[in-house]
């Protein structure tokens, strides 16, 4: 059977058993890489101004409480119970998640031998680039990962609206990670193609034992997703009001109507999305404020945005920048 990985044309026949001392990089891109498909061969919240740094929010999904004492303060929503952490600037928040994504791929790479990572595109992969300078660089185990995406444009992976691309130059290019444990779409493919495409590449996945599936939900668990948030709150491909946020068996599905462009995506649906082990919302700027107010404040509305729906199994982190939280 076919890998569904990306394998990369000049990845070299072996790599070097010192990674950190010889990484491999990627190679340019070709229109013509063979792609994931198995049938392609080889083809801190709500505190005083005062303690940034310190405050928590843990959360947890039916009704909404809260308890505030100087910078800590607790809300009760769900299963989840959700940490939130506020910086001075995106700088700090950039350094804490680069620390949180290192201790967890240590966890876990003594516990299972293998680190499975989800990224979502936009600010979040700016906010990765500590992770490739010193000392992650040089101590975190890249052999070891295997790098997914929570959604993804179907267009060409040198396309400027590819997720793919944004992360190849901001960090994919920069660490010694193998090719074959990148998992790329076929973009070859229709949206719906590609969606399907993807999720068969899980389950192979799922029954070679790299991927973990859920003994609760019956999906796949990811390790850690390292998820961005739009100004409109939306997570992944999923949109306020859309009905795919409602989808409750697929693993991968598609959208030809994307509120923003371009029009075709695929994404996880909230079942996989909420199966994972952790969860990290990486969200900055005063453009985001409002709705981080919306998700995290007092607002009573019954209308959730899907950023609110983010509810996984295990822990999830919000890291945000101070202007991000400036509403709070």
């Amino acid at each position: 059977m076919a890998e569904c990985a990306l394998n990369l044309a000049s990845s070299p026949p072996a790599l070097s058993a010192n990674l950190r001392i010889s990484p491999t990089r990627f190679s340019p891109l070709r229109r013509t890489l063979p792609l994931t498909s198995l049938s392609v061969a080889g083809k801190p919240l709500f505190c005083s101004h005062l303690h940034w740094r310190n405050s928590v929010l843990s959360t947890n999904s039916s009704r909404s409480q809260f308890r505030t004492k100087s910078s800590m303060a607790e809300k009760v929503t769900g299963k989840s119970k959700a940490e939130v952490k506020v910086y001075d600037s995106e700088e700090e928040l950039a350094v804490a998640l680069a620390k949180y994504t290192a201790d967890l791929s240590e966890k876990f790479c003594k516990e299972r031998d293998a680190f499975t990572v989800v990224v979502s595109g936009g600010s979040l992969i700016k906010s990765l680039r500590k992770l490739v300078e010193p000392p992650y660089i040089d101590s975190v185990d890249w052999s070891k990962w295997h790098v997914f995406w929570v959604d993804e444009r179907v267009v060409p992976k040198d396309h400027p609206d590819s997720n793919y691309l944004l992360a190849y130059d901001g960090f994919l290019s920069k660490i010694p990670i193998p090719a074959g444990h990148v998992y790329a779409i076929n973009d070859a493919l229709s949206a719906e193609g590609a969606a399907d495409d993807y999720e068969t590449c899980l389950r192979h996945l799922v029954k070679s034992k790299i991927l973990d599936i859920s003994k609760e939900s019956g999906f796949p668990k990811f390790d850690v997703m390292l998820l961005g948030m739009g100004p409109d709150g939306h997570v992944a491909s999923l949109f306020p009001g859309h009905p795919l946020v409602h989808e409750k068996e697929k693993w991968v599905t598609f959208i030809k109507d994307s509120p923003k462009p371009p029009p075709n995506r695929i994404t996880f649906t909230f079942p996989v999305i909420n199966s994972s082990a952790n969860i990290a919302l990486a969200i900055v700027g005063a453009g985001k404020a409002d709705v981080v107010h919306k998700s995290l404040g007092d607002d009573k509305s019954s209308d959730l945005l899907p950023v609110q729906m983010v509810s996984p199994e295990g822990e999830l982190v919000w890291f945000l920048d101070k202007d991000a939280a400036s509403k709070l």
